[in-house]
């Protein structure tokens, strides 16, 4: 971890007057990315990963293609958040991915080999043969306690179920500090508001029963919601806040609200910015007080070479699959982070 020097200023309202400490603290990044179809090369029967870009390729260039997607993700990973915290991410939570074994592949790249990333990953029903993951440098935190939490939704025309990603719970100890992630992939927009709603409901259940044990709980949830700040399912059903003094014990405080009003986005559809990568963090998080771990910078990972360099989609995401081909890209989605810092002996 890396250590930097901030200066914060105090402000005292019973005298009026306020000073300038230096401070020293220890910096953490905590990252989502969805990772656009990180699929193998294998051609597995039990599901349905003939949705795979990769599998629609000839045989011949599959194994490159998919090396080098794995490599761009990796040099993308390694450097979210390291203009402050000079580290590859602490914890990085992943979507679309098919299995384990992409993601070990992934942590073994030069890239990211360094830093010892553990993986917590469980497959789930989905219908495109996707799951959710979260990988964790060792040194820095130790899980606890980890499971797959189902998101049960059926079609209400027929009532079949509707096979999606499982959401991701993860309990452990960040360089010493009790958290909780959960990660998530909500349905897509071409699916029902309702079905969104319906996540928003299972992962608002989930950090209550955590909440409800546990006082000044330290909760972050993270993912690709297929919806932005403003929609209700994050607003009504997370009780996600736009600002830090709405929040109450079992809200949580959306910093990406502000981000979207400035025009910025992490993915685009049809000529319009959409932010629906986002981390949202418990009250604990974002108090004053820095002997823990507690929020200094939300942000979105969107360097120049990450982008489309030109034509009608100049500035978008450089994905890597279109028309059925590899367009040497990383992903359709920008990462999203946070900081986190906490106050150290100098």
């Amino acid at each position: 971890m890396y250590i930097i020097k901030l200066i914060l200023v105090i402000i005292f309202i019973n005298i009026g007057t306020s000073y300038a400490q230096n401070k020293t603290y220890k910096v953490v990044t905590i990252a989502f990315y969805n990772v656009e179809n990180l699929f193998d090369t294998i051609d597995d029967s039990t599901k349905n990963d003939e949705a795979s870009p990769i599998m629609e390729m000839s045989k011949k260039i599959r194994g490159e293609v998919y090396w080098e997607k794995q490599n761009k993700l990796a040099k993308v990973i390694k450097r979210i958040g390291t203009e402050i915290a000079k580290n590859a991410p602490a914890i990085v939570g992943l979507a679309e991915v098919e299995n384990f074994n992409v993601l070990q592949d992934l942590v073994n790249t030069p890239e990211l080999k360094e830093y010892n990333y553990g993986i917590i990953h469980y497959e789930s029903p989905d219908y495109r043969g996707i799951d959710v993951a979260l990988l964790y440098q060792k040194a820095i935190f130790k899980p606890l306690h980890s499971s797959p939490k189902e998101l049960v939704i059926h079609h209400k025309s027929n009532d079949k179920r509707y096979h999606t990603r499982d959401q991701l719970y993860v309990k452990g100890l960040l360089d010493g500090d009790k958290f909780h992630f959960l990660v998530n992939h909500w349905p897509s927009r071409g699916n029902k508001e309702a079905y969104r709603i319906k996540a928003a409901k299972t992962a608002r259940a989930i950090m209550d029963s955590v909440m409800a044990t546990e006082s000044d709980t330290k909760f972050m949830i993270m993912g690709d919601f297929n919806d932005g700040p403003h929609d209700k399912s994050i607003t009504q059903y997370l009780n996600a806040k736009s600002t830090r003094k709405e929040v109450s014990r079992n809200d949580v405080y959306n910093p990406y609200h502000k981000i979207i009003k400035r025009g910025i986005g992490t993915s685009a559809w049809r000529d319009t910015w959409n932010l629906f990568d986002q981390i949202m963090l418990s009250k604990a998080l974002i108090n004053n007080d820095y002997t823990s771990y507690r929020m200094y910078k939300a942000g979105i990972f969107n360097p120049q070479f990450l982008q489309t360099t030109e034509g009608r989609y100049k500035g978008y995401p450089f994905r890597s699959f279109d028309d059925g081909g590899f367009t040497g890209g990383y992903s359709d989605h920008f990462p999203v982070y946070i900081h986190l810092i906490k106050e150290t002996e100098n």
